[in-house]
């Protein structure tokens, strides 16, 4: 049954997820490209960027962009949906009294000192997946890219300011 097999394969998505939603990008593509084939590279890389321009986050879109797409209704996207959410939600119910009350121990300190590279590690790693044949089609796409980093990454522009930009030099462009 497709609502079950999504509701396990987001569920544990969200057990495993630390970061936030661009550090389990390469875990979802792992799960729904290569694992169950719900959804090819290139509609993968269509819905990572949907998502990042869509309200919300970003993690949560794609749970809901993907079980729409893999069971081909409502009930797949909020299946996905809930199940993304649901440990997150019933770890901080857990875990939010223990850490407000112990911030301050050398334990909890340790835990954060580890969890920090890790989360920036996953985000590189989601780097790493975007960059391939599909986003990458001509010089202009390399163009695009190195671009919107020098934007972001030295004249601190903001990702609206970029997207519109880039938006307004496509038209032109193309």
């Amino acid at each position: 049954m497709i609502y079950l097999r999504l509701f396990i394969t987001f569920f544990k998505i969200g057990v495993f997820n630390f970061g936030g939603g661009y550090a389990m990008i390469s875990f979802i593509q792992n799960e729904v490209v290569f694992k169950n084939h719900w959804l090819t590279t290139a509609q993968f890389t269509d819905v990572v960027a949907v998502s990042q321009v869509t309200p919300g986050p970003v993690g949560i879109n794609m749970a809901t962009y993907t079980g729409y797409a893999a069971a081909g209704d409502v009930w797949g996207a909020a299946a996905a949906t809930l199940a993304v959410c649901l440990p997150s939600f019933l770890l901080m119910l857990w875990l939010g009294k223990y850490l407000l009350k112990n911030k301050s121990s050398a334990r909890v300190q340790g835990v954060l000192a580890v969890l920090r590279p890790t989360v920036v590690g996953l985000i590189a790693a989601a780097t790493l997946v975007l960059c391939n044949r599909e986003n990458f089609t001509d010089y202009k796409s390399v163009i695009f890219f190195i671009g919107a980093f020098l934007l972001v990454f030295s004249r601190k522009v903001g990702p609206i300011g970029v997207l519109v930009l880039s938006a307004v030099v496509s038209l032109i462009v193309y």
